[in-house]
């Protein structure tokens, strides 16, 4: 007899390319620039944006750098797995974290307050993990190419939003 697994309702449909790079668009930004996860993603199958809140604006080589290193990810074909776990291990796994991991960089903070019991964590290779309840490919080379389309900066909020899209 197995249990069954309960999750939040999810009212997206994603592009699961799309989702997958935004997940590695993120852990890019943070190792990149020291900013946290994006509060703000609009992505699709077509064009997708995301905003970041950065200390500076990037210059052009470093916008460069964003799209080189997504493309290397993509390209090594890390596995994308998921891993169901109570929001007590959450915390467990949070905290035994190594400093420098992406575990470390968890948050329950960013989870609804009603969350569900079991919370599912989305692993890309050992680069990134997110809790997620998207839809993702089963590993990186599904992506396609990572292609950056444009970015503004904002110097009063300091945001910095990437247009980019993914090609099949």
């Amino acid at each position: 007899m197995t249990k069954e697994i309960v999750l939040n309702e999810h009212n997206k449909e994603e592009f699961p390319p799309a989702h997958t790079a935004e997940h590695l668009l993120n852990q890019t930004m943070m190792r990149m620039f020291g900013c946290e996860r994006s509060r703000n993603a609009h992505v699709e199958r077509k064009k997708s944006k995301i905003t970041y809140i950065l200390e500076h604006k990037p210059d052009k080589h470093a916008e460069r750098d964003i799209e080189r290193r997504m493309n290397e990810l993509i390209e090594q074909d890390l596995p994308v797995t998921m891993q169901f776990v109570t929001r007590a291990e959450l915390d467990g796994i949070i905290m035994e974290a190594a400093p420098d991991s992406p575990e470390a960089q968890l948050s329950a903070e960013r989870l609804p307050e009603d969350v569900s019991d079991t919370i599912r964590l989305v692993r890309i290779g050992d680069y990134d993990v997110c809790p997620c309840i998207g839809k993702h490919v089963r590993s990186t080379s599904q992506i396609g190419r990572f292609e950056v389309l444009g970015t503004n900066w904002d110097e009063m909020t300091h945001s910095f939003r990437v247009r980019f899209k993914v090609i099949s």
